[in-house]
């Protein structure tokens, strides 16, 4: 009975997210707009691979993308608050487009204008991921609501990133390679026009800033939250090498999709379900309970068992991801200098990014050398130095953020929040 009242609770949390005016629109403009990104390394390999590049090549360029991506999300985040969504989000959203567009055409050959394409595409892709966030409390009532919403928001990632591959593919089957760069960065740019035409969008600015030319990097709470989710980052790409490896000793590529689709699987869970309670008590403390249990449940893959056992052992290393990653949200909203939210989420974003390619790279020689066993050793590991930032910043993190604190009658706190620093201050 109480079971059954709990999974009541938890789907009309999400519905009064979803029943919010603009709210479905926000989340599934942000989606959409965000496909290209989510699908431009598979899409870019499997180009590179059509017009008869090798894989390194097709690594490469994939990796110039990531590179420049990871470089302009928070400068673009920095121009939003700045200038606000409309006049950065859309015109970004067309020039990395259009880049890619060039790069679709003109192929590998010549290099140079190949690579200076990809990396343009990766530089102007818009930061509609931190523009969400930094809407969600203009769009909700509640503050529990907006702690809730951004719980959604990590397991509709895990979603995009799942289907996403899955769409690329079906382009590439029914058309071609080519075809499918096109298709997905228009499909990309319609997504970012409906979140920017949106009236929470226009509405948008955000708070009056200091001018500093650090930014939202001069927040000690910030920099603690990176430093943690850099190994976090470190930890999820290593298991994308490790499974690599492992998959080819126990039945190839169908084993690693699995071992990948189980691995979204355990996130989207966690997510759903932590997303669906209302949480009390200091968030910095409960991140690290939640980065402690990511960190020990990385630690089973190393027994490395039958294919059906790791598979449930690849979701359980996911169930603490998106409550990780929500969690830090709630606390990237509250250590964000006043008027640099979107910035401080979108170098959220980027530490992440460069977090997983650094465990990419850094367990492709661990595996040549140990075999799959010390990569699976490397999450673990990845995990617990993640922890071991969290428990010594706990006091940083738990301490008030850098933000002026906003008067409960506000007219620009309408939302009343209860937590002094919420950014119900950095709306319109």
């Amino acid at each position: 009975m109480g079971s059954a009242s709990g999974r009541a609770g938890q789907a009309v949390g999400y519905l009064e997210i979803l029943r919010a005016r603009h709210a479905t629109r926000l989340l599934v403009g942000t989606l959409v707009g965000r496909l290209p990104n989510a699908t431009c390394a598979i899409a870019i390999v499997l180009f590179v691979r059509a017009e008869g590049g090798t894989y390194s090549l097709a690594g490469a360029l994939a990796a110039v993308y990531g590179v420049a991506n990871a470089v302009g999300q928070p400068v673009l985040g920095r121009l939003v608050d700045l200038y606000g969504q409309p006049r950065i989000q859309l015109p970004a959203a067309v020039l990395s487009a259009l880049a890619m567009a060039v790069f679709a055409f003109a192929g590998t050959d010549p290099l140079p204008l190949a690579c200076a394409a990809v990396a343009a595409a990766g530089l102007f892709t818009p930061p509609l991921e931190g523009g969400l966030r930094a809407l969600w409390p203009s769009v909700l009532r509640k503050e529990g609501q907006v702690h809730t919403a951004y719980a959604m928001d990590a397991v509709a990632q895990e979603v995009m990133f799942t289907v996403g591959p899955l769409l690329v593919t079906v382009c590439v089957s029914l058309w071609s390679a080519q075809t499918a760069l096109l298709v997905l960065n228009v499909i990309g740019v319609l997504g970012a026009l409906s979140v920017v035409v949106s009236p929470p969008s226009r509405a948008w600015r955000s708070a009056p800033r200091e001018a500093h030319w650090l930014g939202a990097l001069r927040s000690p709470g910030l920099l603690a939250l990176l430093g943690a989710f850099l190994f976090v980052g470190i930890a999820l790409g290593s298991i994308t090498v490790a499974g690599v490896s492992y998959a080819d000793d126990h039945g190839g590529d169908a084993v690693y999709g699995w071992l990948m689709a189980g691995l979204g699987l355990g996130a989207l869970i966690g997510g759903t379900v932590y997303g669906a309670r209302q949480w009390t008590g200091e968030p910095a403390r409960r991140l690290c309970g939640l980065v402690a249990l990511l960190a020990v449940c990385y630690l089973p893959l190393m027994f490395m068992p039958g294919v059906v056992a790791m598979t449930l052992l690849s979701v359980l290393s996911g169930v603490f991801l998106a409550p990780c990653i929500a969690c830090a949200f709630v606390l990237v909203d509250r250590h964000a200098p006043r008027g640099t939210v979107t910035e401080a989420f979108s170098w959220l974003v980027t530490t992440f990014t460069v977090g997983a390619s650094v465990g990419t790279g850094l367990t492709g020689p661990v595996v040549e050398g140990g075999g799959a066993l010390w990569g699976f050793a490397v999450p673990g590991a990845a995990g617990g130095v993640s922890l071991l930032v969290v428990l010594v910043t706990v006091r940083v993190l738990a301490a008030p953020g850098g933000r002026a604190v906003v008067a409960a009658a506000s007219e620009n706190d309408r939302n009343r929040a209860v937590e002094p620093r919420f950014s119900s201050g950095d709306r319109a």
